[in-house]
């Protein structure tokens, strides 16, 4: 398993206003992403080093962000005000996961503004909305040279977490290895009193350290 990516999903501004607000913060530009019609819901990426990515989301006026639990996800974090989703680790073989959470991974996909369209796989949504200290997980189908990742060098490297809740509830949920996938990163946990999961991620940037 490796750390993926991060979800930031938007407030009371809109994606392209919550984006020029993170870029100007980042000293970099967030990139457009695209709507997935699975999940009624559009992103903007921020590019980081060692394969991961900052994504900034916003539920669609669609009906699929009404049914699909990453929608849902979305739509109930921007209505409590905004700010951190959850951590995504992906992985190279959905079934070991699967056959751990006890249902099917279902299929994702977003076309990016060239055209190319993302695919992949992606399950444990429904347990991050349960407890949002949980990771859920993705299953790239594309090259590796497509990875949202690869979309620019920023320079920008994530250097910390502090998350809420508890690295052995990690564990029974989805195996020692979702620990083993924050090695790269410090983190930081902290008892929850509240809600649990992320409740800031520091990175260095061209503006220098910047804690989110």
């Amino acid at each position: 398993m490796h750390l993926d990516h991060l979800s930031f999903a938007v407030g009371s501004k809109n994606l392209t206003e919550t984006a020029a607000e993170l870029a100007e913060l980042f000293g970099a530009p967030l990139l457009t992403g695209g709507p997935h019609p699975r999940f009624g819901t559009m992103n903007m990426i921020l590019p980081l080093q060692d394969g991961q990515y900052l994504e900034l989301v916003e539920a669609l006026d669609h009906p699929a962000s009404d049914k699909a639990p990453f929608g849902q996800a979305v739509r109930e974090r921007t209505a409590s005000g905004g700010g951190w989703l959850g951590w995504c680790v992906s992985v190279t073989d959905i079934e070991p996961v699967e056959a751990k959470i006890g249902r099917h991974a279902v299929p994702g996909n977003r076309h990016r503004p060239d055209g190319f369209n993302l695919t992949w796989r992606q399950i444990g949504v429904n347990g991050t909305k349960a407890d949002p200290q949980l990771p859920f997980v993705i299953c790239w189908d594309i090259p590796a040279e497509e990875h949202p990742s690869r979309m620019a060098d920023t320079g920008i490297k994530l250097v910390s977490l502090d998350i809420a809740g508890n690295p052995e509830r990690i564990s029974d949920w989805l195996g020692e290895k979702a620990i083993i996938a924050l090695d790269d990163v410090t983190v930081n946990w902290v008892a929850p009193h509240g809600t649990p999961g992320i409740m800031a991620a520091v990175f260095e940037t061209p503006n220098g350290e910047v804690r989110l």
